[in-house]
């Protein structure tokens, strides 16, 4: 009995002996980047449809190694004027704000929170600077960014108040008519200006799920739940 167990001891301190290594030797499993599912960072595109018809295109245009551009548009009036610039900083890609109109327009915060999914235990991450958007490496739980601040029209000096609400889901089950399954991760979004009514307060002006294929890119579902209810399913995706 004793050799026995002198036996099964010394297997187990081997297989024990085996595990830690493998443990220590096997490289830690790398977190999923929110580049790998809007596709920033490549020339992609994607079109998405409603009611039989394509109702939107969009593609991102790299500037350089952190930042690139996303136009969103009309694929029958393409391309559009409108391109958001967003930067890769760190731990989150920034939103700088975007050009129109012949001009550019940026977007720098006064205040910003980040809290759980359900906006509670909000604390503050930012009181100037560029809107931090999203987290880069997604994490296994959801959590809220609030941000209000400053939109400047670069040409004329005009200022726009902003509030902007986004609750950043993980990785989950999706799918569409077009695509069949796909794994991806979602954004519901409140976005609230004054714009045309300087100094008055912020109103509402859109509220809408977006759904965020891996390998894909941006727009795989949309839900728009105001100013109308509207719904759109990306159909094809492509490199440019």
């Amino acid at each position: 009995m004793i050799q026995k167990l002198s036996v099964r001891t010394a297997a187990a301190v081997i297989v024990g002996a085996v595990t830690v290594l493998a443990g220590l030797s096997s490289p830690a499993q790398a977190a999923e980047n929110y580049g790998q599912y809007a596709m920033f960072g490549a020339r992609s595109a994607g079109q998405h449809w409603a009611d039989g018809q394509a109702a939107g295109q969009w593609t991102w245009k790299p500037l350089s190694a952190t930042t690139s551009e996303i136009s969103w548009g009309d694929p029958k009036k393409w391309p559009p004027s409108y391109a958001e610039k967003f930067v890769h900083s760190g731990d989150w890609l920034m939103l700088d704000g975007w050009r129109d109109n012949g001009t550019y327009y940026t977007v720098r915060v006064t205040k910003e929170q980040i809290g759980d999914a359900k906006c509670g235990n909000l604390t503050t991450l930012a009181t100037s600077g560029r809107q931090h958007y999203v987290k880069w490496a997604i994490p296994a739980q959801g959590y809220c960014m609030k941000a209000w601040g400053t939109i400047t029209e670069q040409s004329s000096g005009k200022t726009i108040d902003f509030g902007h609400t986004q609750i950043w889901s993980p990785p989950a089950s999706c799918s569409n008519q077009y695509l069949g399954a796909q794994t991806c991760v979602k954004q519901w979004e409140s976005w609230w200006d004054n714009r045309g009514n300087p100094g008055k307060p912020i109103a509402r002006k859109l509220e809408r799920d977006q759904y965020i294929a891996r390998g894909k890119g941006m727009a795989f579902k949309i839900h728009q739940y105001f100013p109308k209810e509207w719904k759109s399913e990306a159909r094809s995706y492509w490199n440019w």
